[in-house]
């Protein structure tokens, strides 16, 4: 059987699972929820690269990407820190849409797949 691994698994959720070398993320929020856009998605984007380097791989792996934004507008900030942040070429399969997230101060919500 093949052996799966999670990372700070709770009662409800882990923040990364392993499996046959697939990552996959939990939705990653801001540790400061009064910070604005680019500070959140700064933030959110180092989380991720501590859970990757945590399996074993990196940003440059990415093979998809879902984002949640609080307001559309955010979404150019966002993608200014997403952009800076993605090696070139490496840009995984991404969607991008605005929803209502848990805490109303959170601007951004960014869950990965990655491959080791």
């Amino acid at each position: 059987m093949s052996r799966i691994t999670r990372t700070d698994a709770d009662p409800i959720l882990a923040r990364a699972v392993e499996y046959h070398n697939f990552v996959y993320t939990s939705g990653v929020v801001p540790k400061n929820p009064e910070a604005d856009i680019d500070a959140q998605t700064a933030d959110v984007l180092a989380q991720i690269d501590d859970l990757l380097e945590t399996h074993g791989t990196d940003k440059t792996r990415l093979l998809q990407a879902q984002i949640w934004l609080r307001d559309m507008a955010d979404r150019g900030a966002m993608n200014a820190v997403w952009s800076a942040w993605l090696p070139e070429g490496l840009a995984p399969a991404r969607a991008c849409v605005e929803a209502r997230l848990a805490d109303p101060r959170w601007r951004v919500e960014i869950m990965i797949t990655a491959c080791r």
